[in-house]
């Protein structure tokens, strides 16, 4: 009888220098950098650099990348356009997803030699991708607002910038610093579902913006990226605090599964969770909405006692977002734009040491019949 794995689950598939995730200690290194290091002392542009180039970068390669980003930051006309021609009723995911596809017909080096492999071509296209994401997802919830689109500036950083864009001021300090951890915190998990979608994708040879449209619709799903949507969909179905033990046993006896608690690798809690949870403090605060960190709390203390089931990354950033300000269907593309660094990265791996990523199935059908009838 052979061994099947559902999920994959406890499979080891191939091996990555990009990040590691340590169940028995609750640790998550970036090349080997604690997250919650880089979180406190880097910006997320000296993250994206880290994971798009290999290390961190030193004050020049930080400048010289950072003047590459500001410059890629305009969005070309053809996808504004393209953008206007979606329904606004369409899942920001879905806008997200046909953009980054769109980009990549923009792209000549492509055909070019080696220009599907090339890492030079693909870092420069991991930054092209890195710059425009914030583009397209300030464009997008402004124009589902009837607001005026606001251009992008090359004075601000990035987390500033995408600020601006979309809410036409620059930001409070706890707010860009909170969105800047938001973003380091999300940028790279090891082989997770819409990671190694990616990497089966730039197995086969095909190009980066492919991939990262596979990985996209992987991470659309509630199961994966979209928990933080649905963490803000629990809220409001709540209500407020004291109603948190109530709405969690009906729940529980209705088999409801409740998004935003557990994690297939951490067995000891997500090790990002703290560093979130202290951005939504500061928040809290900041937007005086103790009615908000309360719910948090209550329901968060009710799974516990209840499931022993502690939260993940998803629980306190989607309040964290909510209070920034972002549509609640933009929280799953703001994770595209982080995430849209460590999935370059995987593919750029995967790239170095290719093999066709094929796995076999055990048949579970029919054995061999005839089939019925007369020929006609």
């Amino acid at each position: 009888m052979t061994d099947i794995h559902k999920g994959l689950a406890g499979v080891v598939v191939d091996t990555t220098a990009i990040s590691k995730v340590n169940p028995d200690t609750n640790s998550l290194l970036y090349r080997g950098y604690p997250v919650q290091e880089l979180a406190a002392r880097c910006s997320f542009e000296q993250v994206a650099h880290l994971l798009i180039y290999g290390e961190l970068p030193t004050a020049d390669e930080l400048a010289q990348a950072q003047r590459l980003e500001r410059s890629l930051r305009p969005l070309d006309p053809r996808t504004r356009e393209l953008i206007d021609s979606l329904p606004a009723t369409a899942h920001p995911m879905d806008v997200v997803r046909t953009a980054v596809s769109q980009l990549g017909t923009f792209d000549d080096t492509l055909g070019q030699p080696d220009g599907l492999t090339d890492r030079t071509f693909n870092q420069g296209r991991a930054m092209y991708l890195f710059a425009q994401l914030p583009s397209i997802i300030a464009y997008d919830q402004r124009r589902r607002r009837d607001q005026e689109i606001i251009e992008p500036r090359d004075d601000l950083g990035y987390a500033a910038n995408f600020l601006w864009m979309t809410f036409g001021a620059e930001p409070e300090p706890v707010v860009e610093q909170g969105f800047n951890v938001s973003m380091i915190l999300y940028a790279e998990h090891s082989f997770n579902a819409s990671t190694f979608t990616a990497r089966v994708i730039a197995s086969t040879l095909s190009d980066l913006y492919s991939a990262v449209t596979g990985a996209i619709g992987a991470l659309k799903g509630p199961l994966h990226g979209g928990a933080n949507e649905a963490v803000m969909a629990t809220f409001s179905e709540i209500g407020t605090a004291d109603r948190a033990e109530v709405w969690l046993e009906e729940a529980l006896a209705a088999k409801r599964k409740i998004m935003g608690f557990g994690h297939r690798v951490y067995k000891h809690g997500d090790s990002r969770v703290p560093t979130m949870k202290a951005v939504l403090d500061d928040l809290v605060d900041h937007y005086e909405r103790q009615d908000l960190g309360e719910l948090y709390t209550a329901l968060e203390q009710a799974m516990a006692e209840r499931k022993n089931i502690l939260p993940n990354l998803d629980y306190p950033a989607g309040p964290a977002y909510h209070l920034m300000g972002f549509d609640t269907q933009m929280f799953t593309p703001l994770f595209v734009a982080s995430r849209v660094t460590g999935w370059a990265a995987h593919v750029m791996e995967q790239l170095e040491s290719n093999a066709l990523i094929r796995p076999l199935s055990e048949y579970s059908g029919p054995e061999q019949r005839e089939v019925p009838g007369r020929r006609v």
